[in-house]
C-alpha cells in the first residue's frame, strides 16, 4: 500500500514537476490544487491557507518538499515544514530540478528549505535529507526518483520519529 503524502513546492516553478512525481504511483498524495483555486485561496487570508494545508496534511504520513530552484524561503513551504515536524510526521527533499517542465526545459538546483526552519528553538538544518536523483537527464532522475521514493520516505518517518520529544 502506497504511503500517504503531503507534498510541498514552488507551486509556479513546479507544478508540472510535482505532478511528475505524483504520477509515478508510487504514493498517495494530495489532490493538488489548480493554479486558480491557489491563486483564490491565498487572496483570502493566510487562515484560510492555513487551514487548507491543516485539512490537506490530515492523515498524511510524510510531508515530501519537492524542492525546486526557488522553493527555500518561501512562507508557505516553511510553514508546510515547521506544521509537519510540530504534527509529527516525517519530513524529507527531493531535488526536483532536473526533471523537465512543460517547456522541456531543466532549472538550478534549489539551496536546502531546512537550514532556517527552527521548532521550539531548535533548528531542522541537517535533520530531515535532501535527496539529490541520480542522473543528468530528466529520465534519469525521474528513474532515480521513482526507484528510491519509498525508501526516502520510510526513512524520513523513522529520523522523525527519532526526535519525538527531543524537539
Amino acid at each position: 500500500m502506497a504511503r500517504k503524502v503531503f507534498f510541498s513546492f514552488h507551486f509556479d516553478n513546479d507544478y508540472w514537476r510535482t505532478q511528475t512525481v505524483r504520477n509515478m504511483g508510487s504514493l498517495d498524495g494530495q489532490t493538488l490544487a489548480t493554479a486558480n483555486k491557489w491563486e483564490e485561496l491565498k487572496r483570502t487570508s493566510d487562515q484560510a491557507v492555513r487551514d487548507w494545508i491543516t485539512s490537506n496534511m490530515k492523515g498524511k504520513s510524510c510531508l515530501v518538499v519537492l524542492n525546486g530552484s526557488s522553493t527555500a524561503g518561501r512562507k508557505w513551504i516553511n510553514y508546510e515544514i515547521k506544521k509537519a515536524w510540530e504534527d509529527g510526521r516525517g519530513v524529507v527533499g527531493i531535488h526536483v530540478n532536473k526533471l523537465k517542465h512543460s517547456d522541456g526545459t531543466q532549472s538550478q538546483r534549489g539551496s536546502t528549505p531546512f537550514s532556517n526552519i527552527t521548532v521550539n528553538g531548535y533548528s531542522l538544518a541537517g535533520i530531515p535529507k535532501l535527496w539529490i536523483p541520480g542522473g543528468s537527464t530528466s529520465q534519469e532522475a525521474y528513474d532515480s526518483i521513482s526507484k528510491h521514493i519509498g525508501g526516502w520516505i520510510e526513512e524520513a518517518i523513522r529520523i522523525r520519529k527519532q526526535y519525538t520529544g527531543a524537539l
